[in-house]
C-alpha cells in the first residue's frame, strides 16, 4: 500500500483563493451590517413596516454571513490540526449547509408573510420604502460585485477536465446566494411599491413576495443539494472513471474505488488494484487527475 508522499505529513486542502474569499466575504458583512442598521432605523422614523421586516431579515442575511467569514477564519487556523483527518477543506461546505438552511427558512417566512398580506393588506408608506429600498439595492450589488470574483474564480479557474461546479468554495457561494436574496428581495419590492404608489396596485407587494420566496427557495435547495453531497462524501464520478481508465490503460484491473472531496479543489482516492504493476507506476499516472491531493493505493 502507498499514500502520494505530499500528503503523508499536511493536509492542508483549502482553495488556493481562501484568504482572497475571506476578505471579500468580511467586506460584505460590514456593507450589509450597515445597511442593516440604517433600514431598521428608518423603518421605526417612517413607521413603515416593510422596512423594518426587510431590516430584520437582513440582520438574518448579516449573521449568515459573518458565520462564512468565521468560517474561513477556522478553516485556516486548524487547517493543520491533527484532529481532522483530511484537513478542514470542508468548514466551507459545513457552514454552506447551514446558510442554505437559513436561505429556506427566510423564504418560507417571507412566503407565508405575503400571503397573510394578501389576505389583510398592510397600509405602507411608498416613498421613504420605495428611497431606502433603493439604497439596500446598491448595497446588495456591491456585495454582490465583491463576491462574484472570487465565485467566478472557483467556477471556471480549475479542474478544466472536470465539471466547473465541483470546484467551488461552496463558502463562498452561500454569502453570494444570501446577498442574492437580498438584491432580488429589494429588486421587487422597487417594482411593488412603485406599482402602488403610482398604480394603486397595493397587492403587488405580497404577490411580489410570493416570487421572491420561491426563487429563494430554489436556491437553498440547490445549495443544500450539493453541499450535503459532499459532505456525506459521495463518490466522485467522473473522477473515480477517469482513475478507472487510467489503471486499465496500464494493464490491471480496479478492484475497489473511492473518490470525495476533501477541499474546495481537492480530491481524496482511496484505489484497489489487481494486477502486475507497481504503485509508484499508477501514482505516477493518477496524482494529475480533477486534483487528488490525498492517493492511497491497495496491490492486492
Amino acid at each position: 500500500m502507498s499514500e502520494s508522499p505530499s500528503t503523508q505529513h499536511l493536509h492542508d486542502f483549502l482553495g488556493a483563493s481562501h484568504d482572497e474569499n475571506a476578505k471579500r466575504t468580511l467586506w460584505v458583512v460590514a456593507l450589509t451590517a450597515v445597511m442593516m442598521v440604517a433600514e431598521i432605523a428608518a423603518g421605526y422614523w417612517t413607521g413603515s413596516m416593510a422596512l423594518l421586516a426587510d431590516g430584520f431579515h437582513m440582520a438574518t442575511h448579516a449573521g449568515a454571513l459573518g458565520l462564512a467569514a468565521l468560517a474561513y477564519r477556522y478553516a485556516k487556523k486548524h487547517r493543520h490540526d491533527p484532529r481532522y483527518s483530511f484537513g478542514t477543506g470542508k468548514v466551507g461546505d459545513l457552514t454552506g449547509f447551514a446558510s442554505a438552511l437559513i436561505l429556506g427558512i427566510f423564504a418560507i417566512g417571507i412566503a407565508v408573510e405575503s400571503f397573510l398580506r394578501l389576505i389583510d393588506p398592510v397600509r405602507v408608506d411608498f416613498a421613504s420604502a420605495t428611497l431606502v429600498a433603493v439604497l439596500g439595492l446598491l448595497v446588495n450589488v456591491v456585495s454582490a460585485l465583491l463576491l462574484m470574483g472570487g465565485h467566478h474564480h472557483h467556477g471556471h479557474g480549475h479542474d478544466h477536465d472536470h465539471a466547473h461546479h465541483h470546484g467551488h468554495d461552496n463558502n463562498l457561494r452561500s454569502a453570494y446566494f444570501h446577498v442574492l436574496a437580498d438584491a432580488l428581495t429589494s429588486l421587487l419590492a422597487i417594482g411593488a411599491l412603485l406599482a402602488g404608489r403610482y398604480l394603486g396596485l397595493h397587492w403587488m407587494d405580497p404577490a411580489m413576495g410570493i416570487v421572491g420566496a420561491l426563487v429563494i427557495a430554489r436556491w437553498s435547495w440547490g445549495l443544500m443539494r450539493d453541499t450535503s453531497a459532499i459532505l456525506l462524501d459521495t463518490n466522485d464520478d467522473e473522477a473515480a472513471a477517469a482513475i478507472r481508465s487510467r489503471v486499465e490503460a496500464a494493464g490491471a484491473v480496479v478492484t475497489d474505488l473511492h473518490v470525495w472531496r476533501v477541499g474546495p479543489e481537492a480530491r481524496a482516492a482511496i484505489v484497489e488494484v489487481k494486477g502486475d504493476v507497481s504503485c509508484e507506476e499508477l501514482r505516477d499516472r493518477l496524482t494529475d487527475i480533477v486534483a487528488v491531493a490525498h492517493l492511497t493505493i491497495a496491490l492486492r
